[in-house]
């Protein structure tokens, strides 16, 4: 029997954009292991075009995104999450709710794309980027030995995978 696969909520203050991109990376990369999800404080209820534009020119699936409330993370019927990663500064400094289980927290902050003013290009560009700091940290996460490390050497493990390039000002 194989064990119940990981999830791991990715939180941002819209849910438009970076939140977005992670659940998207992680729902196909690493599909069977892991469950992606994606929430905000402060959803914005729509999701940002770039970010299924980006997901999609790197030959992920940019179907089924939706903006959505932390809130539905955080009661009794959801589901138990194994770790929490803030991927906004702003996200980060928030009091977030209580969540069922005891998830590992991390913040892999980036730059948010989706305040990126200007031309298409422009906005290409900085959904590039984020999609591809955000890869390069997914990754890193995937390649971890989740089963064979303790809690709190693969807590640190977590949290130091938020200071690869790409990290924000306030990455910690």
């Amino acid at each position: 029997m194989s064990p119940r696969p990981y999830h791991v909520l990715f939180l941002c203050t819209g849910n438009t954009a970076r939140s977005i991109l992670a659940e998207g990376i992680l729902r196909r990369d690493g599909a069977g292991r892991f469950v992606a999800h994606s929430a905000g404080s402060q959803p914005k209820g729509v999701v940002n075009p770039w970010a299924l534009r980006i997901l999609a020119a790197h030959g992920y699936p940019a179907d089924g995104f939706r903006s959505k409330s932390w809130d539905e993370f955080s009661g009794a019927d959801a589901p138990g999450m194994d770790f929490i990663i803030t991927v906004c500064d702003n996200a980060a400094g928030e009091v977030c709710p209580i969540w069922p289980g005891r998830p590992m927290a991390a913040h892999w902050g980036v730059a948010d794309p989706a305040a990126v003013a200007g031309s298409d290009t422009d906005k290409e560009r900085a959904f590039a980027a984020a999609f591809g700091f955000l890869k390069q940290r997914i990754d890193a996460f995937l390649a971890l030995p989740m089963a064979e490390s303790d809690a709190m050497a693969l807590a640190e493990k977590v949290r130091a995978i938020g200071k690869l390039a790409g990290a924000s000002a306030k990455a910690t």
